[in-house]
């Protein structure tokens, strides 16, 4: 019997956006097959299996709780150049009807 485990990572991926017309960050999960054992037997598969679930569930929740934090960071982030970003198109919009 051959079994392997997968974890999940987060991933940091830069976008971007055409609202605030800027590059922004966002955090995704990816998966990735780690160890892989061939041959186990008895008791010994039962507890491998085991394991795997185990580390594959931890590495949902750890990942999980970083992408759900960094996109938090990321979507304040992206407020401010977005505020900045419409600040400027205000200020351009305004000095051009001013020099009309």
């Amino acid at each position: 019997m051959a079994l392997s485990a997968c974890i999940v990572v987060p991933q940091t991926q830069s976008v971007y956006d055409p609202d605030c017309k800027a590059m922004t960050r966002q955090v995704t999960l990816e998966t990735a097959v780690i160890g892989g054992f061939t041959h186990c037997v008895g008791d010994g598969c039962a507890a491998m299996l085991a394991t795997l679930g185990f580390v594959t569930a931890a590495s949902v929740v750890v990942s999980g709780s970083i992408a759900v934090v960094g996109n938090a960071v990321y979507w304040m982030e992206r407020q401010g150049q977005c505020a900045e970003t419409r600040a400027r198109t205000r200020a351009a919009a305004a000095a051009a009807s001013a020099a009309k």
